[in-house]
């Protein structure tokens, strides 16, 4: 009997945390107070698709996972509030149809302004400390805030400005009193938009079981070409390395040298003139879903990329010596083509807006 009745005990007092979780995003008062490290409660365990390396995770000391802060942050995300104007969120240009990009050349920020470069894909970005095409940001949490300040993007003057538009959301100040105990802060609203970014992941393509599942029949018989040419002939790994196919390095590949509209790209942050042009490896997971392609989107379609690659890129002072012409029979292009598309995979499905926002 008493088993039965501590039972009944903890499942109510279970109903009344998750009642307090809803009530507290509704804009409702919380029932209890937040706890004193509540930062670290309610730990989050990231699902690991297959074929990562859950070793190779980046997630800072100061900012573990934690169920409530993902959620926070997918509230973030989403949530069109964050902009001068209440017209575009993080989600206006990282969208799941598009591997987490936008679809388009160059993304589209507040007042139809477009960018001078397309949006990256966000997945799969829990492998990786240098953020942003010319990976300016240190880490995901400095990337997570930087689009807010942006003239062109989330268009608020300063990260002042944002928070004080923040708080006078009722709902938000309770989440971040619960969740850091604390109010406010541009740091806080850094840590809980990356802790949901760390959750799209990227994995168990066909690729992944086919190569490293010993899966036969995961790939046609022109992806396991493909797949030859990739490591083989195509160079592709050459950059396109490691689990996550990138090897997170910056290379000229000579886009933009063609039309005189180069992007200085790693060098604006480096000063280092072995850096001009130069513009980091994004991953190739999901890559059939992300275009159009390259920094400036002018690519439509993979195989414009490959026959892009096969001709050695962009002759110039700075290119990466890596970019070589290939002499890539038709056949083989269609066969690297197929590989690609076999690296669509699985683990980022769950990253869905939520249906309510604080009030």
């Amino acid at each position: 009997m008493l088993g039965k009745r501590f039972l009944g005990v903890l499942a109510i007092c279970a109903v009344a945390m998750l009642s307090s979780w809803i009530a507290t995003l509704a804009g409702a008062a919380p029932e209890q107070k937040p706890a004193a490290n509540a930062q670290s409660a309610a730990e989050y365990k990231l699902t690991i698709p297959f074929g990562l390396d859950e070793s190779a995770v980046v997630i800072p000391q100061d900012n573990p996972l934690s169920r409530n802060k993902v959620e926070l942050g997918r509230l973030l995300f989403f949530d069109k509030r964050l902009s001068k104007n209440d017209t575009i969120a993080c989600a206006s240009c990282h969208m799941a149809k598009f591997a987490f990009t936008d679809g388009r050349p160059v993304s589209t920020g507040i007042r139809g302004q477009k960018g001078g470069r397309s949006a990256p894909a966000s997945l799969n970005r829990a492998f990786s400390s240098g953020q942003f095409w010319d990976g300016r940001a240190a880490t995901l949490e400095e990337q997570s805030v930087g689009p807010f300040i942006n003239p062109v993007e989330h268009g608020f003057a300063n990260h002042d400005e944002m928070i004080a538009k923040m708080k006078k959301i009722a709902g938000y100040r309770k989440l971040f009193l619960q969740i850091f105990g604390e109010d406010i802060t541009i740091g806080n609203v850094g840590k809980a938009i990356a802790s949901f970014q760390r959750t799209i992941l990227s994995g168990n393509s066909p690729a992944d079981r086919f190569d490293m599942g010993g899966e036969a029949n995961a790939l046609s018989d022109s992806a396991q070409k493909g797949l030859e040419l990739f490591r083989g002939k195509a160079r592709c790994t050459r950059c396109h390395s490691g689990f996550n196919f990138s090897d997170e390095k910056f290379h000229n590949l000579g886009i933009g040298w063609d039309t005189n509209t180069v992007d200085l790209g790693r060098y604006l942050v480096t000063k280092n003139p072995e850096d001009i042009g130069a513009l980091k490896t994004p991953t190739l997971r999901e890559i059939a879903r992300s275009a159009p392609y390259m920094h400036d989107g002018r690519f439509k379609t993979l195989e414009e990329v490959v026959n892009f690659y096969n001709q050695g890129g962009v002759k110039n002072p700075h290119q990466d010596q890596l970019i070589i012409p290939l002499e890539l029979t038709d056949e083989e292009k269609h066969n690297l083509v197929d590989f690609l598309h076999a690296l669509n995979g699985e683990g980022w499905q769950q990253a869905k807006a939520p249906r309510a926002f604080p009030q």
